[in-house]
């Protein structure tokens, strides 16, 4: 099969093409013919050095696919060759061909093309965890969501949209702002140019926001705990702005704000299973009723991984890039 490798870490020169044998559907998984892949922010830090796979995951990068099943592993039920699916996978998408634990792995909503449904695991499991599960997201509630043009932010936005909140995003543009307000945000603010705890605060008379969604960290931080409300929950998913952080304890304390965070990566299949599971009941019919769509800015071959990297690293994009493996 053909496939991305990492030749060396560093810039995206180090990502080249390859050829080698594809892998086999293991007790518990699916072998799935790879027709679209996502590309990530954690594709890039493993790129770098500095986010290896798991042990015994491979060292091909590439988070989530979508395609069809070609092989039902033993031990799988519920799944059948020639099944169009999307699947989460800790490492192996940039190839023509990768195993997933069948779990993890989810029909594309009807209506969306491979690259659409390869932009969907990777960012809607951990936006999923992250606000629904960890930050306890629910319906009336104010979010503000750091990134809103990042394929994590287009996901956040719609569906906190979708699911009865009110959104707020920070992005570094003002062309990222009205694409932001045209995905369900109410209001959009750019960073670079205005103070975003004084507009959400000005937005919300006052009180401030339920959930934050962080992947900046640094000196958004502050300004987070700034902008939290009572009882607010800040939930890091990265530390783009920096990874040292300066805590004002008497104003955390005194809100009675939750901090919080995680990664996907490592985590046990049972898990990310659960999280399938609770997408496929709670996320799917949205899809399916087209009240939200994965938001992909460009798609280029397999072999223009390099490419790919660079426009992701060049924050120019709204939504996903997507590597098409046909």
């Amino acid at each position: 099969m053909r496939y991305v490798k990492i030749d060396g870490f560093g810039d995206p020169e180090v990502l080249k093409p390859a050829e080698g044998p594809r892998p086999v559907a293991a007790e518990g998984e699916v072998l799935i013919r790879v027709k679209a892949a996502g590309v990530n922010r954690p594709d890039v830090v493993q790129r770098r050095g500095a986010y290896p796979p798991p042990p015994g995951v491979t060292d091909i990068p590439g988070l989530e696919v979508a395609g069809e099943i070609a092989e039902v592993g033993p031990g799988v039920s519920g799944l059948s060759v020639g099944d169009r699916v999307c699947a989460l996978v800790a490492g192996g998408g940039y190839a023509e061909y990768v195993a997933a634990p069948a779990p993890q792995v989810l029909p594309i909503p009807g209506g969306l093309d491979d690259a659409a449904a390869a932009a969907i695991p990777e960012t809607y499991f951990t936006v999923w965890t992250n606000v629904f599960q960890l930050g306890g997201f629910k319906a009336g509630e104010t979010i503000l969501v750091h990134g809103g043009a990042s394929g994590i932010g287009t996901t956040a936005i719609q569906l906190a949209a979708a699911l009865g909140g009110r959104v707020f995003a920070t992005v570094r543009s003002d062309e990222k702002a009205a694409a932001c307000r045209e995905i369900g945000a109410e209001e959009a603010i750019n960073y670079t140019t205005d103070n975003f705890a004084d507009r959400v605060l000005d937005l919300t008379d006052g009180v401030g926001v339920d959930v934050i969604l962080d992947m900046r960290g640094g000196d958004f931080f502050p300004e987070n705990l700034r902008a939290a409300a009572q009882g607010g929950r800040m939930v890091s998913i990265a530390s783009l702005a920096g990874r040292e952080v300066t805590l004002d304890i008497p104003t955390m304390m005194r809100k009675r704000v939750t901090i919080t965070g995680s990664t996907l990566r490592a985590r046990p299949v049972a898990e990310k299973g659960a999280i399938a599971d609770e997408l496929r009941t709670h996320v799917w019919p949205l899809f399916e009723a087209g009240k939200i769509r994965p938001r992909v800015a460009q798609t280029l071959d397999l072999h223009e991984a390099a490419d790919a990297h660079r426009l992701l690293e060049s924050n120019s994009v709204v939504g996903k890039v997507v590597l098409l493996c046909e």
